[in-house]
């Protein structure tokens, strides 16, 4: 897929260019108007297509925007919320991917191929966690239903790059983003204008589906209602500047009258928001400001217990403390922590960041260990529990626990990112350059990984049977990249 159209939106338009099928396609999508549709749809675009597109625009997404957040902790969080809710959806055994994009307004956004992105705002507005799976539950109906597919089929797009210039001059019209609309969508503001005719009954759609995953996935369903009503409330603050959210989601009275009116009419549930809602909360609490207003900030909430989780307000302190490079303040906070017998993946990992900061490497080493025991899923320990036994020089161990690792998640490029680091520091070069081919290949950047295969061919320290892995996978990557070229000039 061509994205050379990115670098040239200009300053403008430039964070919100990741967005390009997300919200902009996303939100202007067809009316629920006939079942058969969907199936035309896949006769214009198969799954398979869009999912290629989805991985293309992620990979683009990590690689060029700055406000994508890498951190396997908000990241994981996210994908157990979204995996309990896609387990409750349309499409229970659907591949999706839910990342965090560091930005203060109230927004979240599908794309093609099940990845779903998640502003930080909207996480720190939920009050509940039921609040934060209701917008994350529309935005897996806007997927499970292929409005994306759908939309394509409807439009009769030709080539996936007129596709993707509609799909960015949509959201730049959403984002009152006047000047780059003039630039970028020249000729064509009445085609724009006819997508947004259909969002109101689009969003009906998402509504009606996302209320059903929410309430069968075991959420309080009035979390819907209760966030919606809460933007629309804040939504008069400000005016003819309303929240991106409501931007590129309008919400009518009716929508919101319906929402409510569903959640009257079940069984009332009380649901508990986890205490891993609330340590996420804190941790991205804890980088805003300076280091210092974070200190401060969480100092004023533990002092005069202005806080819904005593061990989120200490945790979030401890982050704060950890930011400020206060590391003696950060382990007596983690000792508070210790003592309340909590137990969280994201406090573990915590830990045992604390104590690398203090040069304690053994210690790092055995508290990764422990944690990896109880929350064995956890992608942040099985990272951070590697780099402990690489900054302790154990090598060798940190290899054997990573092969065992990508046996498990081979599609996982920070593995082989790790693994790439850890051959390096054994002196296996031909390894290193391997394991380095195979995340870029992983983070779409077939010419880098390519590059690193020719170096490991000329490395000298590989037998005859890992030169030969090396030449057929060479040989592999050139094949995808004859394909790619192929793609392209036939229009894709």
């Amino acid at each position: 897929m061509n994205l050379s159209l990115l670098p040239r939106l200009g300053s403008l338009a430039r964070r919100s260019a990741f967005v390009l099928v997300a919200a902009a396609l996303a939100g202007g999508c067809l009316a629920d108007e006939l079942p058969e549709l969907g199936e035309a749809a896949r006769a214009e675009l198969s799954p398979q297509m869009e999912r290629k597109i989805g991985e293309s625009i992620m990979n683009e997404i990590r690689q060029r925007e700055p406000s994508y957040i890498d951190d396997p902790e908000i990241n994981d969080y996210l994908g157990r919320i979204g995996r309990r809710l896609v387990e409750s959806s349309a499409n229970p055994t659907g591949d999706f991917h839910f990342f965090a994009i560091r930005d203060s307004s109230v927004n979240a956004f599908a794309m093609f191929g099940g990845f779903i992105g998640v502003n930080t705002g909207t996480i720190l507005t939920a009050q509940t966690e039921s609040e934060l799976g209701a917008v994350m539950a529309h935005e897996i109906a806007h997927v499970t239903q292929n409005h994306l597919a759908r939309q394509i089929a409807k439009e009769k797009q030709n080539t996936i790059p007129s596709m993707v210039a509609m799909a960015v001059g949509i959201l730049l019209a959403r984002s009152n983003s006047s000047a780059a609309m003039g630039t970028i969508m020249a000729g064509s503001a009445g085609a724009v204008q006819a997508q947004l005719a259909y969002t109101r009954d689009f969003e009906r759609e998402a509504d009606r589906v996302g209320y059903q995953t929410l309430d069968k996935a075991g959420f309080d369903v009035r979390g819907m209602g209760d966030f919606f009503t809460r933007l629309q409330t804040a939504s008069r603050l400000y005016e003819n500047n309303a929240p991106v959210y409501l931007r590129s989601h309008p919400l009518t009275l009716e929508r919101l009258s319906d929402m409510q009116n569903r959640a009257q009419e079940s069984p009332y549930r009380q649901v508990v928001s986890s205490l891993d809602f609330y340590l996420v909360r804190a941790k991205l609490r804890a980088f805003n400001g300076t280091p210092r207003e974070a200190v401060a900030d969480f100092e004023t909430l533990v002092r005069e217990k202005k806080y819904v989780s005593a061990t989120a307000a200490r945790y979030g302190l401890a982050e704060a403390q950890m930011r400020a490079k206060n590391f003696a303040a950060a382990q007596r906070e983690m000792d508070v922590l210790n003592a309340l017998k909590v137990g969280s993946p994201l406090i573990a990992g915590l830990a045992g960041e604390i104590r690398l900061a203090q040069n304690d490497a053994p210690g790092a080493v055995a508290i990764y260990r422990e944690a990896l025991q109880r929350f064995s899923g956890a992608k942040s320990l099985v990272y951070g529990y590697v780099e402990a036994l690489y900054a302790a020089r154990q090598f060798d161990q940190a290899l054997s626990f990573l092969e065992s690792q990508v046996q498990l998640s081979f599609a996982d490029a920070t593995l082989h990112a790790l693994q790439a680091k850890t051959y390096a520091a054994l002196g296996k070069r031909l390894q290193q350059h391997r394991a380095q081919a195979e995340t870029y290949v992983l983070r779409g950047q077939l010419g880098a990984a390519v590059e690193q295969l020719q170096f490991a061919q000329q490395a000298a320290d590989g037998n005859f049977y890992e030169q030969s892995a090396v030449d057929a996978r060479l040989r592999e990557l050139r094949a995808l990249q004859a394909d790619e070229a192929k793609q392209k000039k036939g229009g894709w």
